[in-house]
C-alpha cells in the first residue's frame, strides 16, 4: 500500500528555497519524494529515526549531503515532510 506524502504549508515554504538554492537537485528530489511514496524502507533511502531535540522524526537522504526531516505514520500510511536541507540544515 502506497503512502500518502503530506506536505505542509511551512515544508512547501522550505522546498520552494530550497529547490531555488539546488536547481541540480531537482530530479533527485523527485525521484526521493516519489520512493517515500512508494516504500519509505528502501535501503537507498537510509530512513533512521532521530534523537534528542528531533526525537520523533526520521531521516530520509536525497544524497550524502541532503536529507529530508518527516514525521512518518505507520498507521495511517502517510508521511507529514517537515524540512529539506543539507546535514547541518536539517540537524
Amino acid at each position: 500500500m502506497p503512502y500518502e506524502l503530506i506536505f505542509t504549508a511551512s515544508y512547501e515554504k522550505i522546498e520552494r528555497r530550497f529547490l531555488k538554492r539546488h536547481p541540480d537537485l531537482i530530479d533527485r528530489y523527485h525521484k526521493t519524494l516519489a520512493l517515500l511514496e512508494e516504500d519509505p524502507f528502501h535501503p537507498s533511502l537510509r530512513l533512521h529515526e532521530l534523537h534528542g531535540r528531533l526525537a520523533g522524526l526520521h531521516s530520509a537522504s536525497i544524497s550524502l549531503q541532503f536529507r529530508i526531516t518527516l514525521e512518518l505514520e505507520l498507521r495511517e500510511h502517510e508521511i507529514i515532510l517537515v524540512n529539506v536541507g543539507s546535514h547541518d540544515e536539517v540537524y
